[in-house]
């Protein structure tokens, strides 16, 4: 009697968590698009994992995780799918680094969000 009632209230919570995750905004999902292409743009390289990648790289990865977050409901923004996603590796936990040309190294968080700032500032 206890399993059947357990198994019951999974069932219910599982429904309604699934009920009531936001989705990913078709805005929010075009203005990652243009964070990531600003990103294959700029020059600067990204580093994951210890590597160092073009920013056309970066894009692909980053655009390969976005789609992975929007299926697996992980994220409902641009700053959360920064958060999530874009911000460290899901396998080894190493944050992601940018280098542009003449400037010092930054977490990618904080490069993202300041490009992102720029953009909605357009």
């Amino acid at each position: 009697m206890a399993f059947k009632f357990v198994c019951s209230l999974c069932v219910i919570f599982l429904v309604n968590s699934q009920c009531l995750a936001a989705e990913f905004s078709a805005a929010s999902k075009r203005e990652v698009e243009a964070l990531l292409q600003s990103l294959a743009d700029s020059g600067c390289q990204f580093n994951r994992n210890g590597s160092w990648y073009s920013g056309n790289e970066a894009k692909a990865h980053l655009t390969r995780k976005l789609a992975y977050v929007i299926e697996h409901q992980q994220a409902t923004s641009t700053e959360e799918f920064i958060q999530v996603a874009a911000t460290k590796s899901s396998m080894s936990g190493l944050a992601y680094l940018v280098r542009c040309q003449d400037q010092v190294v930054t977490p990618s968080a904080f490069w993202l969000s300041a490009t992102l700032k720029r953009l909605r500032a357009k």
